[in-house]
């Protein structure tokens, strides 16, 4: 079905303009976003109606129509063909998200990221998941491991009805903790030497939100999942540009610890590359300061 949906947009397009939609449209729920170059935008309805053929569970097509942009990682949308909403749900890894994908950030390309750190979560650790979106990532955990708490932040009040409503759904009650507000205010009120494990699949803030991160570790130490873009010619090794920009952003904060894994999760554009680190931060001592959590 795929390689029969790619020989119909060569059809419409350029070999490289073909490359290029068929690489960047996702499917979430019931609904396909397409991204189309600014000089194709006419054909929006043939590839519509291609992509609805071949994928008879899409009942709505929108193009992407800006970046993913603001405090809210949002993305204009403009309706093409279907059912003119965008409210869905999304099932993947036994779970189901309800979404909107209008007004929440949603990204399928992450499912087999979240699966993967779910499979690291070890019984009984607490979670502090920084830039939670709709409880994606918090409830892959709680529905494949088995952690004491996911404490899941997010500053899009859209988001965290969402993520409270996809609580109900996946029956976490309890385990997932939907917490709304900026994650460095939430940690620093409520979150401080609690976790095991912090989660930060931002890309945009990994970087900036770091030290909020090393705060929100136990004293003992712990996880922490760092999502970042990198430029790399094909001259460079994007992983290792990562690592040495942790490595230097974690000396800074005089902390003891570790990066035994980089990696890419997918490429964001030509020479662009979203990649995640697995940072262990060793044994610290700190000035002050106690969870009550």
């Amino acid at each position: 079905m795929k390689k029969r949906l790619k020989k119909t947009l060569t059809e419409m397009f350029s070999a490289a303009d073909a490359a290029d939609v068929y690489s960047s449209f996702d499917i979430i729920g019931d609904i396909a976003i397409i991204k189309l170059p600014k000089h194709s935008q006419a054909n929006a309805q043939n590839v519509a109606e291609a992509i609805m053929h071949r994928h008879k569970n899409v009942k709505a097509v929108f193009t992407q129509t800006s970046a993913v942009t603001g405090a809210f990682r949002l993305r204009k949308l403009a309706y093409v063909a279907g059912e003119n909403r965008t409210s869905t749900v999304h099932r993947e890894s036994s779970c189901a998200f309800a979404v909107d994908v209008k007004s929440c950030y949603f990204s399928p390309r992450l499912s087999h990221e979240r699966m993967r750190i779910a499979h690291l979560v070890q019984a009984g650790e607490k979670v502090v998941n920084m830039f939670a979106g709709a409880g994606c990532f918090s409830i892959v955990i709680a529905k494949h491991a088995q952690p004491a708490k996911v404490f899941s932040i997010d500053v899009n009040p859209t988001a965290v009805e969402f993520m409270k409503e996809n609580v109900r759904r996946n029956r976490v009650y309890g385990i997932v903790i939907p917490l709304l507000g900026d994650a460095k205010a939430v940690v620093e009120a409520r979150l401080k030497y609690c976790a095991d494990r912090v989660l930060m699949p931002l890309p945009e803030k990994a970087f900036e939100y770091l030290p909020c991160a090393v705060s929100a570790l136990k004293t003992s130490g712990g996880w922490i999942h760092i999502h970042a873009f990198e430029h790399a010619l094909k001259t460079e090794n994007a992983s290792e540009k990562v690592r040495q920009k942790i490595v230097e952003a974690l000396d800074s904060l005089k902390v003891s610890f570790g990066v035994p894994q980089v990696r890419v999760v997918r490429p964001t554009g030509p020479n662009w590359y979203q990649l995640v680190a697995d940072v262990h931060v060793n044994r610290r001592s700190v000035s002050l300061g106690y969870s009550f959590l």
